[in-house]
């Protein structure tokens, strides 16, 4: 029995191996900078982390190389596309968004990490 679970235990540690991560890249059209700094950014920032999200990157610095930036990105990085969804699919979160749209455009989408 004891060599079943450790069997079964080096199986699980090999599937959390073999999963990907994936990442959330949200770009933003910002009408008011300031508003959404201080009302949105926080809080969905404290969110994200709340649900295993990793910020990688976050600016309004963000330099066009084909066709037009917009005037915000972030990227996150997640364990899987289930917590991705269920942190931004949250009653929380979805309240927040609506902060979000009264001083942004939004846009995101996620896409599968490579290792």
């Amino acid at each position: 029995m004891l060599a079943g679970a450790v069997m079964g235990a080096a199986a699980v540690q090999g599937l959390h191996a073999q999963a990907k991560p994936v990442y959330t890249v949200t770009e933003t059209d910002v009408r008011d900078v300031d508003a959404y700094t201080k009302e949105y950014v926080p809080a969905a920032q404290a969110l994200t982390k709340k649900g295993g999200g990793t910020l990688l990157a976050a600016s309004l610095k963000v330099t066009a190389m084909i066709g037009t930036a917009p005037k915000r990105v972030a990227i996150t990085r997640w364990d899987s596309l289930e917590a991705a969804q269920a942190t931004y699919n949250s009653a929380d979160y979805q309240a927040l968004q609506k902060i979000a749209e009264k001083y942004a455009t939004l846009r995101r989408y996620a896409v599968e990490g490579a290792q």
